[in-house]
């Protein structure tokens, strides 16, 4: 019984310090600018996120896995980002972007009232 509460202690204290420094950050939302240096995200609660990306940044295309493709304006996207101290401030550098480049289906419009 001691054995396994020792055990139990240990493995917590050893995994601790390593969840403590994880800076990993997701960002979801809709692209709303991108360009070669960084990519603009409007989340669900209206707040504008800017990330930066660069050569090492991997991007997937989640609704064609098989073509290479980039993200446009409008796309849906998961961002996987580190957090980066640099003068000035902290600055979102994304690692993985996971979007999917499906053209939303427009609303259908209303009938037209009929006299």
């Amino acid at each position: 019984m001691w054995l396994r509460l020792i055990v139990t202690f240990t493995c917590l204290f050893m995994l601790a310090p390593n969840a403590a420094l994880s800076a990993d950050q997701h960002v979801l939302g809709t692209i709303t600018a991108i360009d070669a240096t960084h990519v603009e995200i409007k989340t669900a609660m209206g707040q504008l996120v800017n990330v930066q990306v660069d050569k090492k940044t991997r991007y997937k295309d989640e609704s064609n896995p098989k073509k290479v493709t980039m993200p446009e304006v409008g796309n849906r996207v998961v961002i996987m980002a580190e957090k980066i101290e640099k003068k000035g401030g902290n600055v979102l550098a994304a690692t993985a972007i996971h979007f999917s480049s499906a053209k939303r289906v427009p609303a259908p419009t209303p009938p037209a009232p009929v006299h």
